[in-house]
């Protein structure tokens, strides 16, 4: 028996799917690989002497960051711009995807109690899908296009262009997370003739809010980077700002943003931490 124990050791110690994660390993390899040769990914190219060079002058061109007064306030005007492209392209979104939510969740609907939707709820629910699906297929950025040559340079364009695209986001998140919950409390209310609002105000979202609003307030972050890489097709803010200054070589004003950026989204997490704290 004391003899067959090192062997037992050594069995017990070795993973018994070892062979299994091996293989899916190499088929994962053997699949991908012909990804990165479309792609053209040669990462040993950044090692290059010459890239190395450019990348070094890029980035010493950074130090030290400018913080001329005039500099400064120019950056807080525009940093309040990015803030307001932001907040006002989500409000919108909201106000897209409630609706759009209510009607394309399964729980919400009456004639589903019975266990197969009707004809027609089950036609406007799969054509509210199909709308959140165009909506959030288009990159805010060529909606961004669209809108310029529509209303012209400038924040509309950026408001307008976060508004359709994270509607169809918000939508379609909105109604995954309200059909994962408990419908018990909801299916209840319906069959007690509450009304959809009703049956999603008391059953869906109390359970729910959390998850909601830490998803929203997600969204709002990535809003924000939105909206800077909006500026570099003239709908404003911090990115069009930004373009300017790598247009004139100033590294320093690029530096400076950069940290605004960091800032942001250092807020944005801090405020959504609160807000689960709060509703938890």
């Amino acid at each position: 028996m004391p003899l067959s124990a090192p062997g037992s050791v050594i069995a017990a110690r070795r993973d018994p799917a070892w062979l299994g994660r091996l293989g899916l390993g190499l088929t994962s390899l053997v699949l991908l690989w012909p990804l990165l040769v479309a792609t053209e990914f040669k990462p040993w190219l950044l090692l290059d002497a010459d890239a190395l060079r450019v990348t070094g002058r890029f980035v010493d061109s950074f130090f030290p960051p400018a913080l001329g007064a005039d500099f400064l306030l120019l950056l807080a005007r525009e940093t309040w711009r990015t803030l307001a492209i932001a907040t006002a392209g989500v409000t919108l979104a909201l106000l897209l995807a409630l609706p759009l939510t209510l009607l394309a969740t399964r729980a919400l609907s009456v004639s589903a109690l019975t266990g197969r939707m009707a004809a027609l709820p089950y036609a406007v629910r799969q054509a509210v899908r199909l709308l959140l699906i165009v909506l959030r297929s288009m990159p805010e950025l060529v909606w961004a296009l669209v809108f310029v040559r529509v209303v012209g340079l400038g924040p509309a364009s950026g408001v307008l262009a976060i508004a359709l695209t994270y509607g169809g986001m918000l939508g379609k998140v909105y109604a995954e997370i309200l059909e994962s919950g408990d419908a018990q409390v909801t299916q209840t209310l319906l069959r007690n003739g509450a009304g959809r609002l009703q049956a999603f105000a008391y059953g869906l979202l109390p359970q729910n809010a959390a998850e909601l609003t830490s998803y929203t307030v997600y969204r709002w972050e990535c809003a924000i980077r939105s909206s800077v890489v909006l500026g570099f097709v003239g709908a404003g803010g911090l990115g069009q700002q930004m373009d300017s200054s790598m247009k004139m070589f100033a590294g320093g004003e690029v530096a400076t943003m950069l940290l605004v950026f960091v800032a942001l989204v250092a807020l944005a997490d801090r405020l959504s931490a609160a807000l689960r704290r709060a509703l938890g």
